[in-house]
């Protein structure tokens, strides 16, 4: 798996490649005209999402290929991340229930979001939530186990945050860093958490242009971990750590 912060850069699009956009009436994509002009919140359309998303499409076809954005508003992007991961997920291992929410974890344990607006932040977590709730319960009905949904939204309250990417502070009477964890699955069925802080990775990623780690004889940046936490099995995380 690569590393944490390489991945981010792999995962993220960068907006560089051109993309064939459709007229879409801009009222159906704002909330309202006063978070258009305080906050410039234009919502993007599914069709604008999906042609930008096929430009990297094999690795939003990856259940491990993080992905962060930065402005997520309501999810419209992470959504349709998720909704690929899952099917991959899905198609793969639906048919050992415990290899599915093990996989189901990991893409959602990929997926990550920054947000100015609260309201915005806890539509996001909702939404990425009941898409795998909603595949979940489809293929598993009575054998679904809340443990699995806690750890989901567990992981979604310490991914999707509300904050500002600019400061790169959270948002608040006492903003302090954003900081990430980083999800690994190590020994089967165990995850591995360790907690990065934002503003490290993006001060060294801004230096250049290579990625953080490389396969190259150039040096390499291993970001430190402000914080690592024991191994706990993935269905207890929700439970399995002392903040």
């Amino acid at each position: 798996m690569p590393g944490f912060s390489e991945s981010f850069g792999q995962g993220e699009y960068d907006g560089t490649k051109s993309v064939n956009r459709e007229q879409t009436p801009m009222h159906s994509h704002v909330k309202s005209k006063s978070r258009v002009a305080q906050f410039g919140e234009v919502l993007t359309p599914p069709e604008i999402v999906n042609a930008m998303l096929d430009l990297v499409k094999q690795e939003t076809e990856r259940v491990d290929s993080r992905f962060l954005e930065p402005a997520c508003g309501t999810g419209n992007f992470l959504t349709e991340i998720l909704k690929r991961k899952l099917k991959v997920v899905e198609e793969r291992y639906n048919k050992s229930q415990l290899e599915y929410e093990r996989y189901a974890v990991l893409a959602v344990s990929s997926i990550y979001g920054i947000d100015i607006l609260e309201d915005n932040v806890h539509e996001c977590r909702e939404n990425l939530f009941g898409i795998v709730d909603a595949a979940y319960t489809r293929l598993y009905r009575d054998k679904a186990k809340e443990a699995f949904r806690e750890t989901v939204r567990y992981i979604l309250a310490r991914n999707i945050v509300h904050a500002d990417a600019l400061t790169l502070e959270t948002v608040g009477e006492n903003p302090q860093p954003i900081i990430f964890s980083e999800w690994s699955l190590v020994n089967g069925s165990f995850i591995k958490r360790r907690d990065f802080a934002f503003h490290h990775l993006v001060s060294h990623a801004s230096l250049r242009d290579t990625p953080l780690f490389s396969d190259l004889d150039e040096e390499a940046y291993i970001p430190e971990p402000v914080k690592e936490y024991s191994l706990v099995h993935f269905l207890a995380v929700a439970h399995g750590y002392e903040e």
